[in-house]
Parts: structure tokens; C-alpha cells; sequence
């Protein structure tokens, strides 16, 4: 029993990370309904659609055509930057977290194809790393944009402007990183063909296809309009794969939608004690980057956007620290925590491995942008 009970632990710290947050936030202060409420449960609806419906996705191989795209670049370096700024443009648009569950898997399915299997890991965390940084240029690219943008009351123009220096070095750093990895031989082959990948290719089902890209539209609609009927959608889209395909719900990843939950209910808790609340009025104000990138290791960045903010005098600051925490560690973004979670799935026993590699990527990113990121906090949004 031990045995398992340590197995367990071993393949699912995330979890046991923030069940324990979750617990220690409830303890400092006890359950009530105001903290529930505070819950970003349309972040979690978001999750639960978006995880159904790219399980759909991988189970009907509706991103074969992109595979097949791949497939067309001989080059390891080509098809490496093609995924990587795939990840990179994409989040600017439909949230870091969703770029990565479109990327993430259809980059570990070509390299297992190309039989280029030790390269996923350092080109998945280089993926990683675009998504945090990528998703910074608009305001619904991160949840934590997405909350400080409406917090603001700045035109979008405006916000944009004012992440577009930290955007353009991060794509420039990243195109490094690429061709730093395949120094060796630039010129690295890729054996992928299209006979190769139509093999790897299931059957699928045409019907089942379309409607899973009708409900991913759905679903990016709802994250780019902001709705507020939200809701309505999500009982649209599990609706639908209820009537047609309903064994799929025995595959979704309920593991990744538990962390953000316990993770959001350690937040509430800490926003709601006032003696916590005194104590970041008095510490927060004047070093807002440095306390955003510091927190955001503890309860990531979207929770530490939500809990300092009420005490927050350099509005570029916390912004800036939100978004550059997410290259420190693992649990500094959520986002992360899905690369996490996508790859332990595939390869269940290099978990370890995966925090290494991820670790020693991200930092070497996060040791260059720092400094820049710290020097243009100092530029006011509202000027």
C-alpha cells in the first residue's frame, strides 16, 4: 500500500502540491461561500471544454493535416522553429494554455514519427517557454492578462504597445535557442515522410471530426469574445460529446482540471484573510515585479496576479513579473503545468527528467530577460 501510495506521489506532484496548497489555504481561512465565489470557475469551464475536445482531437487525428505539413520540412531546424513559433503566434490568440494542448502532443506524435525522440523534451520546454511569452503581447493571451487588462481600463492599442518590446526579444531569444540546440549539424534530417505519417494516421470518423472542430470553434469564441455565457457553451459542447461520443470522458485529464481547481481555492483563501492582506499592503507597493515573479513560485502566476493587485502602485511591474515568472519553474504558470501533465501522460516514468530539462531551459531564458523585463517596469501604461 505504501508502495503505491509513494508511486502515486512520484507521478502526480502537481496534484499533491495543490490538494496541500488548497488545504493549507482553508486552514488559514475557513470555507465559506464568498470564498467559493471567487473561484475563476469560467477558467475551469474553459479547461473541462477545451481538455474534451482536443482528446476528441487526438482520438479522430484531426490535426493529421498539420502533421502532414511537418512533414514537408526535411530539417530538424525548420520543423523544430515551425512548431516552436506555432506555439508562440498561436498563444497570442487562443490563451497560452490552449497553444500548448494543440502543440505540445502533435510535437511529441512527429518526433516519435521523425524517430527523433531525445529532442522532445528540450524542444517542448523551448515550446513552453513561447507560450508564456508569446501569450504576453494581448491582453486575452493569459488569464493573467486577461484579469489585469480588465482591472486597467487601458485601450488595447495601448496595452500592446507596451508588451511588444518584451514580444519581439523573447521571438529572437527563442530562434536562438532553436539553432542553439542543433549547433552540432544545422543541417540535421527530420525522417519524416508522408508515407510515414499517413501510417501513424487512425481511420477516424469524418462526422466526428467536423464536429469536434465546430465545438473548438465554439470554444475559441467564447475565450476571444468573453462572453459571459460562457456557460451556456460548456453545456453545449459536453452535451454534444454526451449524445455522440460519450466513453471519450473516460480518457479527459480531471487530474489537470483538480490542480487548477485546488490551486484557485489556495488564492481565494489567501485574498480572503485580512491579516495576510495587511501584510502585502505594506510589502507589495514599489516592488511589485520582484513580489510577482516570488509569488507566482508558490501558487503560480494567475492566483498571485489576483492577489496582489489590490495592493499594487507599478501596475508594469506586476505585469511584467506575472508574466516573466512563468520561466522560473514549473508551478510559476499553469500553463506549464499542462506541459507537464500532456508529457508525463506519453512517458509516465521520466516525470523527473522533464522538471531537469524544463528547469535548465527556462532559466537560461530567464537569466537573459530579467534585467529588460525589471528596467521596463518603469514604464507607466497610463501615460
Amino acid at each position: 500500500m505504501a508502495g503505491k501510495i509513494i508511486q502515486w506521489i512520484k507521478k502526480e506532484p502537481m496534484l499533491l502540491l495543490s490538494v496541500s496548497a488548497a488545504l493549507i489555504g482553508l486552514i488559514i481561512t475557513p470555507p465559506a461561500r464568498a470564498l467559493f465565489l471567487e473561484i475563476d470557475w469560467r477558467t475551469l469551464g474553459t479547461l473541462l471544454m477545451m481538455l474534451c475536445v482536443l482528446e476528441g482531437f487526438k482520438q479522430e487525428q484531426v490535426l493529421q493535416p498539420v502533421v502532414g505539413l511537418a512533414s514537408r520540412l526535411r530539417r530538424m531546424t525548420s520543423l523544430t522553429l515551425f512548431l516552436v513559433f506555432g506555439v508562440f503566434f498561436s498563444s497570442m490568440f487562443v490563451t497560452n494554455d490552449v497553444s500548448l494542448l494543440i502543440f505540445v502532443p502533435l510535437t511529441i506524435l512527429i518526433f516519435r514519427i521523425a524517430k527523433k525522440e531525445h529532442y522532445i523534451l528540450p524542444v517542448i520546454s523551448m515550446e513552453n517557454i513561447a507560450a508564456v511569452r508569446g501569450s504576453l503581447l494581448t491582453p486575452f493571451g493569459s488569464p493573467q492578462n486577461l484579469f489585469l487588462y480588465g482591472r486597467a481600463g487601458i485601450s488595447t492599442g495601448r496595452f500592446m504597445l507596451h508588451m511588444l518590446p518584451l514580444c519581439v526579444m523573447s521571438g529572437i531569444l527563442l530562434a536562438g535557442f532553436v539553432f542553439f540546440l542543433y549547433r552540432k549539424d544545422l543541417k540535421e534530417t527530420a525522417a519524416l515522410s508522408g508515407t510515414s505519417v499517413q501510417e501513424n494516421a487512425a481511420e477516424g470518423s469524418k462526422q466526428k471530426r467536423i464536429m469536434y472542430l465546430a465545438l473548438f470553434s465554439v470554444i475559441l469564441l467564447v475565450i476571444v469574445t468573453r462572453t459571459r455565457w460562457w456557460w451556456g457553451a460548456m453545456i453545449l459542447v459536453l452535451g454534444t460529446i454526451l449524445l455522440s461520443d460519450r466513453k471519450l470522458f473516460r480518457k479527459v485529464d480531471y487530474v489537470l482540471l483538480a490542480t487548477f481547481f485546488c490551486f484557485f481555492v489556495f488564492s481565494s483563501s489567501i485574498a480572503g484573510n485580512s491579516g495576510i492582506a495587511a501584510f502585502l499592503k505594506r510589502s507589495v507597493a514599489g516592488r511589485e515585479y520582484w513580489w510577482a515573479i516570488g509569488l507566482s513560485q508558490l501558487i503560480s502566476n494567475v492566483p498571485a496576479s489576483i492577489v496582489l493587485y489590490p495592493f499594487t502602485e507599478n501596475f508594469a511591474g506586476l505585469i511584467y513579473g506575472a508574466d516573466t515568472a512563468g520561466l522560473c519553474s514549473l508551478i510559476g504558470s499553469l500553463a506549464s503545468v499542462i506541459n507537464y501533465r500532456i508529457y508525463v501522460r506519453e512517458y509516465p516514468e521520466n516525470g523527473r527528467q522533464f522538471i531537469k530539462t524544463f528547469t535548465l531551459v527556462s532559466w537560461a531564458f530567464f537569466l537573459i530577460v530579467v534585467i529588460p523585463g525589471l528596467l521596463l517596469s518603469g514604464w507607466n501604461f497610463f501615460e
